[in-house]
């Protein structure tokens, strides 16, 4: 036992070593979670009944099941639920904006779980009637969960009770953020609570929408270190450190990335890609996985995930050729282009406009400066390709129906995702893309920033 106990301290040991080394940008797994739990506090007793007023909704009914989680479950559970509980039926009642009160209507504003937990005690969560059948754990004594159509009834004598003028449900055919409810859950609550309260189930129109894209102040500072961790990488990705020239292709930089983002204890929502564009060589000449040579011309697109939080990000970088000390003034001039493309659009987002209308004039500022490029810029937070309004997309530039003509609001980050294209001298006019992607904070007063910075300058891969 003396041998075992001693080879265990020295792994023990050997642990702590390892532990004091790693690097944790965001801190443990239990600080990131306490962090997260008081912005969902935050969220739950402000900005809710904010949007339930605004949309005039007194009650609203979000039922799901474990594994078909409604798109809005993330924004309102804990950084420690990962999937609804057997079925969960969160119920928000705010009964004021009927009765036509003002918007501080203290202690009206209710949050009831019908299954699952209380999330930390940001739900009323109510537990079935019967006992359990057999121990589970430590709550020998526990009450049995709700199960099956009693989830359903229970839900009912909760309306009852309140007796709402109407109740939204998350239905659109236009955002999933908005469309959450599945078809057999909707047919399972109309057959439970009958045709008088089903007469008065209505479309929630955008409240999942704005609740997810609606970040609070606090989250940009965290952001802000998420895009420096982002910048590190790239800026280590295109530098000698990982590429060598005539060796090292671009799926070696890829691979690359994504292990740094694993070894960091982080995540990301989609691969990452690296391209290449060169002198006199066209995209099929140089095929999917050429190997990085001097004088090319290098694109990323990269994200991370952290704290259910998601960038995404597109930079541009430059192998220098022997005797180079910086990227020929062509290829600079159509980094500069892209810039001037990104200052078009943040200039144009504002809140209460819609995503066609700053297309619509992004696109007629550039075509005045005689810059050629394209607008795809998205919304991102608690997803990468996130909610709230379109700016265009690749093939869309003349708007993009539905998901174009929501609106921008306050509190809202957006992925400035463009391109702009620039004959370069230097290469005998070829044509060379500058697609850039930057993220990007509305903040409460309306005025969009950069969550960190932009990019101006290449990233250099100097010879070693």
């Amino acid at each position: 036992m003396k041998r075992f106990a001693y080879i265990f301290l020295i792994a023990a040991a050997s642990v702590q070593a390892q532990q004091i080394q790693t690097y944790r940008p965001f801190g443990t797994l239990r600080q990131q979670a306490d962090l997260q739990q008081k912005w969902l506090v935050q969220r739950m007793n402000a900005t809710v009944p904010t949007l339930m007023h605004k949309y005039g909704v007194e009650m609203w009914i979000v039922p799901m099941r474990e594994y078909n989680e409604d798109p809005v479950f993330s924004s309102i559970v804990s950084p420690t639920t990962f999937a609804a509980r057997r079925r969960t039926i969160y119920l928000f009642s705010y009964p004021c904006v009927a009765q036509r009160k003002a918007l501080a209507c203290d202690g009206m504003f209710e949050a009831i779980a019908l299954g699952g937990t209380s999330q930390g005690g940001v739900y009323k969560a109510v537990r079935s009637t019967k006992p359990a059948a057999g121990p589970a754990g430590a709550q020998q004594q526990a009450q049995a969960e709700l199960w099956g159509d009693e989830q359903w009834q229970v839900l009912k004598k909760e309306i009852e009770k309140r007796n709402p003028q109407s109740i939204a449900i998350n239905v659109s055919r236009v955002f999933a953020f908005n469309d959450g409810l599945s078809a057999g859950e909707l047919e399972g609550m109309r057959e439970a609570l009958g045709p008088k309260w089903s007469a008065k189930l209505k479309h929630a129109d955008d409240l999942a929408l704005e609740l997810i894209a609606t970040r609070l102040p606090e989250e940009a500072d965290t952001y802000r270190t998420m895009q420096q961790v982002v910048w590190g990488i790239i800026d280590t990705a295109f530098s000698n450190v990982v590429i060598t020239p005539g060796v090292t292709r671009t799926e070696d930089v890829v691979w690359w990335m994504r292990q740094k983002v694993n070894d960091l204890g982080l995540g990301t929502w989609f691969h990452p890609s690296v391209e290449v564009q060169r002198k006199g060589v066209t995209d099929a000449q140089l095929g999917e996985n050429p190997i990085i040579q001097r004088g090319d011309v290098l694109h990323c697109d990269f994200g991370i995930t952290a704290m259910r939080l998601n960038t995404d990000t597109q930079h541009m970088g430059y192998v220098l050729m022997d005797g180079e000390t910086d990227a020929p003034a062509g290829l600079k001039r159509a980094l500069v282009n892209s810039n001037k493309v990104q200052d078009i659009v943040m200039a144009e987002i504002a809140p209460g406009k819609t995503g066609n209308a700053i297309l619509l004039a992004s696109r007629a500022k550039m075509k005045a400066q005689g810059l050629d490029g394209t607008v795809y810029t998205h919304p991102i937070g608690m997803h990468g390709h996130g909610a709230g309004p379109l700016i265009g997309l690749w093939d869309y530039q003349d708007g993009v129906p539905g998901r174009g003509d929501a609106k921008v609001i306050p509190n809202m980050w957006f992925s400035i995702e463009l391109q702009a294209t620039t004959p370069v001298p230097e290469w005998g006019n070829q044509p060379v893309r500058s697609a850039q992607e930057e993220d990007a904070v509305v903040g409460a007063d309306g005025v969009a920033r950069w969550a960190l910075k932009r990019q101006t300058e290449y990233h250099l891969v100097r010879p070693r």
